[in-house]
C-alpha cells in the first residue's frame, strides 16, 4: 500500500494525522515552528488514504480499514518503537484507535479540535458566530472560495485566509472524493469502542465555537485522560490553530515541556 509520509529531524517518534479531505500540511504547519528550538523528535507526517500524495486502496472500505492501514504503516517505520501521536479532527478520531490498539507502545496524545462523535446530526455544536471578519477582503475573493472560508472561518482575515487557502483548501482539491464518499457511507465511526484509560501527558484543545466537531463532546473523553489539559479557546472554529496561533503553540509548548520531562516513562 502506498501511504505518503514525510519525515523531518532524528529521535523520538512522534507521527501526526491530519482531517478529513486535506493532507499532512495542515499539521506539517502547525507543529514544526514548535520544533524550531526542540532536538530530539523525529516528526512522522501522513496522507492518510485517499488523501494528499496517499493512494486510495479498493481494500479500504471504513474507518476500521483506515486505522488498520497506518497501524501496519507505522509497523514498517517505527516497529515496535514506543511514540507519540498527534491528531487533527479525523485525525484525531484515528489517534485514538490507535492509542486503543496499541495501548503498550504510545506515550504521548495530541488531539486538535478532535473528531469524537461520527454522525453530524448526533454532535453537540454551537451555532456558526463570525466574531472578525475582513469585508474587503471577502469581496475581493472568488464565491466558491468566499464560502469555503466562511462557511467556518471565526476569525475572517488576511492571515487566516492566506493559512487557509494554502493549508486546508488547494491540499482539499487532492482528495478522492469518490472514495471519501464511500468510507462515509460505509463506515465512517469504527465498529468497535477504543474508549480505553491513556495515562500519559494528554492535551485536547477544542474551540469555542467550533460549528463542525464542536467542544462538548470531546469534554466528555476527559475521565479517559487522568494526565490531560482540556483547552477550550475563545475566537476559534475548526481551524482553532489558524485563529488563535499563539495560544496553540503555547498550550503545545507546554505539553512537549510535559513529555520531555518524563522521557525516563517514555522508553
Amino acid at each position: 500500500m502506498s501511504i505518503y509520509h514525510k519525515v523531518i529531524g532524528e529521535g523520538y517518534p512522534i507521527v501526526m494525522l491530519h482531517g478529513w479531505t486535506l493532507d499532512h500540511q495542515v499539521m506539517l504547519h502547525a507543529m514544526e515552528p514548535l520544533f524550531e528550538k526542540r532536538s530530539g523528535w523525529k516528526r512522522i507526517y501522513i496522507d492518510l488514504p485517499g488523501m494528499g500524495q496517499s493512494e486510495s486502496q479498493t481494500s479500504i472500505q471504513n474507518s476500521d480499514d483506515i486505522l488498520e492501514a497506518i497501524l501496519r504503516l507505522l509497523d514498517e517505520i517505527i516497529p515496535s518503537q514506543p511514540f507519540i501521536i498527534c491528531g487533527n479532527s479525523y485525525g484525531g478520531y484515528i489517534a485514538r484507535g490507535i492509542v486503543h490498539s496499541l495501548q503498550d507502545t504510545v506515550r504521548g496524545l495530541l488531539m486538535m479540535a478532535p473528531l469524537t462523535i461520527p454522525e453530524f446530526d448526533e454532535r453537540v455544536v454551537p451555532q456558526q458566530t463570525v466574531l472578525k471578519r475582513d469585508s474587503i477582503l471577502i469581496s475581493h475573493l472568488s464565491p466558491e472560495d468566499a464560502d469555503e472560508f466562511c462557511s467556518m472561518g471565526v476569525v475572517q482575515g488576511k492571515t487566516e485566509w492566506e493559512r487557509f487557502r494554502n493549508e486546508i483548501l488547494l491540499p482539499s482539491k487532492k482528495t478522492n472524493y469518490e472514495f471519501l464518499n464511500h468510507i462515509r457511507q460505509n463506515g465512517y465511526g469504527f465498529t468497535f469502542d477504543i474508549s480505553s484509560k491513556f495515562e500519559f501527558p494528554t492535551l485536547i484543545i477544542t474551540g469555542r465555537q467550533d460549528n463542525v466537531v464542536g467542544y462538548h463532546d470531546a469534554w466528555r473523553l476527559i475521565e479517559d485522560y487522568p494526565r490531560a489539559t482540556f483547552a477550550v479557546l475563545d475566537m476559534a472554529g475548526h481551524n482553532l490553530q489558524i485563529e488563535q496561533t499563539d495560544v496553540f503553540n503555547a498550550l503545545v509548548h507546554n505539553w512537549l515541556n510535559r513529555l520531555e520531562s518524563e522521557k525516563f516513562r517514555l522508553v
